[in-house]
């Protein structure tokens, strides 16, 4: 790796932790302007957004606490750095760092580990997600169409639920017990309510409105992409026009963004096809000169088989394709049946997990149902033209 781009969650808070041991160790020597000097100005930078404030469980930074190793842990305000649920930022690891070297032995981060640990003795690279997991399969099946009565009764206690984790002036975040808001979750979750007939205040979501485009965490030193493509979903369906100037910044930044003028990178997924599918989608019928470019990248990628995949062919990313090009067929845009049939017939033969981990935490993780959810919706609107 040669630079920071692409980077783990948390990368730039704990390898300058790592980097600073193995220096008094002498395993390294000076660093300079390369990977670990850069990521070590990045730490710097996060830091110094905390203008003197500790480190606890109200910050995303939390997440990483054990980036501040052996010899920073006046960093952390202790007292309230754990979730009610045990956890030190919903993280494994951070939790595992906060009961051997912070309060050794501590009951509640302990049984918190306890309770994650997969059979085989794994961990996950966070833990729980219940708001993501269920915003995501609802915005998936909300985009195939009408649903039926049985089908929407099914759905409510999940609306129940994630409206449930709502905070007007707040939003909501990844998991219903996590503490830190964001604004990528929260635009997913505006948005299914939205779809689904329930509804919140959208003044919470422009709150996360800055100079130049919308935050994902108040902390944060690069932005997100898809965070800020979810937004623009999210003011499309609280009704706002593409001139709005909210609007109107968001397009900016994601054309500024874009690779070539062609696709988008988000720092939560490794693959393009994530990010720039649900452009698309928010742009389709709505912005239609940003999308094009897009759908026609989309289009000229497709594999001889039918597939989508930026390393291999998978099925998460053909979803995601499929998914963008019913939408913007259905929006007036030029989309060749052939291709979204042959698409759909590879899908329909690969639909079945396991499926590649493509989606970054401190990890590479595979959010299956969330997936699943991406692969049966793909799969429903094709059959539907």
């Amino acid at each position: 790796m040669t630079d920071s781009q692409g980077a783990t969650i948390g990368f730039e808070m704990i390898v300058p932790a790592l980097v600073a041991k193995a220096e008094a160790l002498g395993l390294i020597q000076q660093h300079g302007d390369d990977i670990l000097g850069r990521s070590i100005q990045q730490w710097a930078a996060k830091l110094a957004k905390l203008q003197g404030y500790k480190i606890n469980r109200f910050t995303s930074m939390a997440f990483s606490a054990e980036m501040v190793g052996s010899d920073k842990k006046d960093l952390l305000d202790v007292e309230n750095l754990r979730e009610v649920n045990g956890s030190v930022g919903h993280s494994p690891s951070a939790t595992a760092y906060f009961a051997i070297h912070v309060c050794p032995k501590d009951q509640a981060a302990l049984e918190y580990l306890h309770s994650i640990v997969s059979a085989d003795g794994g961990v996950p690279n966070v833990a729980p997600f219940d708001v993501f997991e269920q915003a995501w399969a609802l915005w998936n099946l909300s985009l195939t169409g009408p649903l039926d009565d049985e089908t929407l009764a099914l759905c409510q206690p999940y609306l129940d639920f994630i409206e449930a984790s709502w905070k007007p002036g707040e939003g909501t975040a990844f998991a219903a017990g996590y503490t830190p808001k964001d604004g990528d979750d929260s635009s997913v979750v505006y948005e299914v309510l939205k779809r689904y007939g329930r509804s919140v205040d959208i003044e919470t979501i422009l709150g996360y409105e800055r100079e130049d485009h919308f935050n994902c965490y108040a902390l944060e030193v690069n932005p997100s992409l898809s965070a800020n493509i979810h937004i623009l979903g999210a003011l499309r369906f609280a009704g706002f026009e593409p001139r709005h100037p909210s609007v109107k910044k968001l397009l900016r930044f994601l054309e500024k963004a874009r690779i070539v003028g062609t696709f988008w990178f988000d720092k939560w997924h490794s693959s393009p096809y994530y990010a720039s599918a649900h452009a698309v989608i928010a742009c389709a019928g709505y912005a239609d000169e940003v999308g094009q470019n897009t759908v026609d990248w989309i289009l000229a990628t497709q594999g001889a088989d039918g597939a989508w995949g930026y390393y291999i062919p998978s099925a998460e990313e053909t979803a995601y394709c499929l998914q963008a090009l019913v939408m913007w067929r259905r929006a007036g845009g030029q989309v060749p049946l052939e291709a979204l049939h042959q698409g759909a017939a590879w899908l329909a033969e690969h639909a079945e997990p396991p499926y590649p981990a493509l989606w970054i935490g401190k990890c590479l993780y595979c959010p299956e149902l969330v997936i699943r959810s991406a692969v049966l919706s793909a799969l429903s609107l094709v059959a539907q033209e």
